[in-house]
């Protein structure tokens, strides 16, 4: 007598658990992501399409230093330094951060040139 083993019908793997994981990733990159969170800055030369005119004005921002076109400045000094290469005081100044300077030590030179007199700035990378 000859036993064979009875053949089982094969199983179709169920997709539940795949179609599961492929929502979760679905909601987490949905989530993660972020979409029209650009922020656009308004340069008055891009906006205006004007020249830059006069000497350079470049102020370097570092986390304790200040530097006009290169040089060693005090915080103190920087109105003074600048009245020298302005012909008024609506004259662009491009303020620059570096050497791990943070965000409030920009807005702190910023607000110092604002109560100086200066109005036209624009922030560069």
């Amino acid at each position: 007598m000859e036993f064979t083993q009875a053949l089982k019908p094969r199983r179709k793997p169920s997709l539940t658990p795949m179609i599961d994981v492929v929502f979760l990733l679905l909601v987490f990159f949905m989530l993660a992501s972020r979409f029209g969170t650009d922020a656009v800055l308004d340069l008055p030369l891009a906006g205006q399409g004007g020249a830059y005119t006069g000497p350079p004005r470049l102020i370097g921002i570092g986390a304790d230093n200040l530097d006009l076109n290169g040089q060693p400045v005090a915080d103190s000094n920087l109105a003074e330094a600048l009245a020298t290469l302005m012909e008024k005081p609506s004259d662009m100044l491009v303020l620059r951060g570096r050497d791990q300077a943070n965000l409030q030590r920009i807005a702190d030179v910023t607000a110092r040139l604002r109560q100086a007199g200066f109005t036209n700035f624009v922030l560069v990378e």
